[in-house]
């Protein structure tokens, strides 16, 4: 994903609200959101490297990650989506996770990974690779800056969110948090190492450009007692809906 909005608690009975763009090349094999036939992983799947940008599993437990601009990328490194694979493969905690990452985290090039399960969500950055991060309640949002930047795009992703939360709203309604076209004032862009053209044309919270944008939209609400539901919404290169899927996920004991 390159931007992701999260309410943690919401509400009495829900215990997570995420939604989240992946913004790629559009010529990027990508398979849509399914139950992968090779691991008990739900989640929308890289084709090139077999990776993923959020996915979960039947516990509950989830992972989302954004690529993190200008991170210095080492030679030969490791594909990042096979991050969340690994911690759903895994039967430890966030937190512990993690830490057994910190140790290897240098081989890859820059991401912020988020991961949670029922007992809380913790974050990481290889942008301040000693700090695992638990957080508190609330919406937040990541970009491809370090977790707490403020960009116009967290910014806007983190008010829409609340807005949507604060006011009894269709389900349907939260495919469109992120939904804003708009680049932002130059005066407001993240100054990231790129030209000004392009921090702009990447500004917007939903991106449309031909050779690279949003490709897909995915919404997960998760359960205080267990379940809930993901769904995923596909572009194409000029933003136009390709394919909606919805999965539902059972309450386990």
């Amino acid at each position: 994903m390159c931007l992701v909005a999260f309410g943690l608690h919401p509400d009495d009975a829900t215990r997570l609200v995420l939604v989240g763009n992946r913004d790629e090349f559009h010529q990027r094999a990508t398979a849509p959101l399914a139950w992968w036939p090779d691991q008990p992983i739900l989640g929308g799947r890289d084709l090139q490297a077999g990776g993923t940008w959020f996915a979960i599993d039947r516990r509950g437990r989830f992972g989302a990650l954004t690529n993190l601009r200008g991170a210095a990328s080492p030679s030969q490194a490791p594909s990042r989506g096979q991050l969340i694979p690994a911690f759903l493969q895994s039967d430890e905690s966030p937190p512990v996770f993690l830490r057994r990452l910190q140790a290897a985290a240098g081989q890859y090039a820059g991401f912020n990974l988020l991961l949670g399960d029922h007992s809380g969500t913790w974050i990481y950055s290889t942008g301040t690779p000693e700090q695992i991060r638990t957080l508190d309640p609330g919406c937040h949002a990541v970009s491809n800056g370090l977790p707490g930047s403020v960009w116009p795009k967290t910014a806007l992703a983190v008010r829409r969110l609340q807005e949507h939360l604060s006011r009894p709203a269709p389900e349907s309604a939260l495919a469109n948090v992120l939904a804003d076209r708009a680049p932002a004032p130059d005066d407001q862009l993240p100054h990231t190492g790129l030209s000004i053209e392009l921090e702009r044309r990447l500004s917007p919270a939903f991106i449309v450009q031909p050779d690279y944008g949003t490709r897909s939209t995915t919404v997960c609400v998760l359960h205080q007692r267990g379940g809930g539901w993901v769904e995923e919404t596909t572009f194409s290169a000029g933003g136009e809906v390709q394919q909606r899927v919805r999965q539902t996920l059972e309450a386990t004991d």
